[in-house]
């Protein structure tokens, strides 16, 4: 179907968002142009701050909007254990828990030599200059779960074992609720693997 040009490119931007495809592109483009003019502008000035305005964080390659981060400034987090993962949105995720208490590590990717990703296109050798330099006692990998993921922990975990750093994986296996009969193969085998006595 034919659209002015402008609601054509706005359509072409929203595709290059994940998960919109055209369909829900062209629902969002006409949402905007009903929308008011000074709520468009603020829409447009927050994409452009947010694009402008954070960077990583020079310690741990967190996004922030100051250098050091938060969470590496923070004196009262334990700086012995480093929590290693690989999106900036897997930290939030840590930290809405609130149990943990630690230091963080962004790797921003895994090691996928698929997609021509190998350890020197992620950020693994800034945590093996940070594991020299602080009093790290425990290297928790926090990887996702799939095929590489668990490459980059293994990865990791070879490279850090001659320090004699304590090096854990987080545990794997069945969501609270869920039920074994819904459960894939994979996912039954690594809950039976890491079991733990009551």
């Amino acid at each position: 179907m034919y659209y002015p040009e402008p609601i054509s490119k706005l359509v072409d931007s929203f595709t290059k968002l994940p998960g919109i495809g055209p369909k829900t592109a062209v629902r969002l483009a006409f949402f905007v142009l009903n929308m008011k003019e000074e709520d468009v502008l603020d829409f447009a000035k927050s994409l452009v701050n947010a694009k402008r305005e954070l960077t990583h964080c020079s310690i741990c390659g967190h996004i922030t909007d100051q250098d050091p981060c938060s969470i590496c400034q923070d004196d009262t987090r334990d700086e012995t254990t480093i929590c290693v993962v690989q999106d900036p949105k897997d930290v939030i995720a840590m930290e809405k828990m609130k149990d943990y208490r630690g230091k963080y590590h962004v790797l921003h990717g895994a090691i996928s030599p698929m997609d021509g990703i190998g350890p020197e296109d992620i950020n693994v050798p800034t945590l093996i200059s940070r594991l020299k330099d602080e009093n790290v006692q425990e290297l928790i990998l926090a990887t996702n779960p799939n095929i590489e993921g668990e490459a980059t922990a293994m990865y990791i975990s070879r490279l850090v074992k001659p320090a004699g750093i304590k090096t854990t994986r987080i545990a794997h296996g069945l969501p609270v609720g869920g039920d074994l009969e819904y459960a894939d193969e994979v996912t039954l085998s690594k809950a039976l693997e890491g079991r733990r006595e009551l």
